[in-house]
């Protein structure tokens, strides 16, 4: 689906963004160009951002080796 209309851009390419390490809105303009324009679509894209993070930081714990033996 496109996210931002005015510069193409679809919330595939914010999830990809995000995944190669695009942590901030303003990080994503430069990137993308998502709200480069009018900005209607920053709420969006902050939230797919916000997805993908939440995703990635599932907090699982760690196994401690050492302990193991």
């Amino acid at each position: 689906m496109y996210v931002c209309v005015c510069n193409g851009v679809t919330d595939r390419q914010i999830r990809e963004a995000a995944a190669g390490g695009c942590r901030s809105v303003a990080e994503l303009t430069m990137r993308t160009g998502a709200g480069a324009c009018c900005g209607t679509c920053l709420d969006l894209a902050a939230s797919l951002l916000d997805e993908v993070a939440g995703a990635r930081d599932l907090g699982l714990p760690l196994l401690n080796l050492s302990q193991a033996a």
